[in-house]
């Protein structure tokens, strides 16, 4: 824990010097101790700043929903992205914009998008099942994205005017350039509180490991958990999705690279694979500045690129893993 939140605050210095103009970490710190030059604080803190914290914190919150979804469900492939959570929130964001009923900087747009990441992730449960096996979950995943990505296709086509397609289209590839503090305000508060949420539910994922008849006679109420843990990731992910496009397999791959050193205690899981999301992220949006290109390469197609390959791993792996126990 200690050397991932010492990764996670050089991360976030390094991410502050980052940029067409690079900064020293040591005059980064300087300049937010109060000090520096006035071209540096209005780099840092008023370009660069915001669109740290919103890594942080966006990264933070996926890879601790794809952490809690796996306990609940008990399912190492569990993840947003592959329940159509994001993909539903971008499709309600999207819907809101292309009708005029709210502005890019508006709070509807947050409450919008978890409205529609809490229904993707209700129908996912609902439809399969409590006790849904890996093809089933994702089959319904895939299903419920494919729809998500379709009613998005169509907002796009029925937008008022190309250019505010186009200006969809670039958001919906996930992107944390051009962020200011106002996109902080809105997205944060409902961050905090999916957290919040989820990390409060972390003792009875511990439970509901030795199956839900077991945790019901201990005392989890396991529909309960089931809405509290959907209502935690609509929040986390809606108001990311709002701010920053889909940005997906955070979720997916956090989990596992903690795993393997914390243990498989799905409660003792949900803070380290926060602290790893948020490092992914933003080692992922230094990245794309670095790359040499004529703009910033959308984060989401970086995350996508590198979550793809690791996904299929998995399932090959997971794979091997069922043959050789019917073997």
């Amino acid at each position: 824990m200690p050397v991932l939140a010492a990764l996670v605050l050089v991360l976030f210095v390094v991410s502050l010097g980052t940029g067409p103009v690079a900064i020293a970490p040591g005059d980064v710190l300087a300049t937010l101790s109060g000090a520096g030059s006035e071209a540096e604080r209005i780099i840092v803190l008023e370009l660069r700043l915001p669109r740290a914290i919103l890594a942080l914190a966006i990264g933070a919150i996926l890879g601790l929903s794809g952490a809690a979804l796996q306990g609940l469900l008990r399912n190492p492939l569990a993840a947003p992205s592959l329940f159509g959570a994001p993909q539903s929130a971008a499709f309600a964001a999207v819907a809101t914009i292309a009708l005029g009923l709210a502005g890019t900087l508006s709070y509807a747009l947050p409450v919008a998008a978890i409205a529609g990441a809490f229904l993707s992730v209700f129908l996912l449960v609902a439809v399969a099942g409590r006790n849904a096996g890996l093809l089933l979950l994702i089959l319904a995943g895939l299903a419920i994205s494919s729809l998500a990505g379709a009613a998005t296709s169509l907002a796009l086509n029925l937008a008022p005017n190309p250019f505010a397609a186009l200006e969809i289209a670039f958001w919906l590839l996930g992107s944390l350039e051009d962020r200011s503090l106002q996109h902080v305000a809105m997205a944060l508060p409902f961050i905090v509180a999916g957290g919040a949420i989820l990390l409060a539910a972390g003792p009875a994922f511990r439970t509901l490991t030795l199956g839900e008849e077991a945790a019901q006679s201990l005392g989890v109420n396991v529909a309960r958990l089931r809405l509290v843990v959907i209502l935690g990731v609509a929040l986390g992910v809606g108001a990311s999705v709002a701010v920053a496009g889909t940005i997906g397999f955070i979720g997916l791959i956090a989990p596992h690279l903690m795993r393997g050193i914390i243990g498989y205690d799905p409660a003792r899981l949900l803070v380290p694979s926060a602290l790893a999301g948020a490092a992914l992220l933003m080692a992922a949006d230094i990245a794309v500045r670095l790359i040499p290109a004529t703009t910033d390469i959308k984060v989401g197609v970086l995350t996508a690129l590198i979550g793809v390959p690791f996904f299929l791993y998995l399932i090959v792996r997971e794979r091997g893993r069922l043959g050789g126990g019917m073997a």
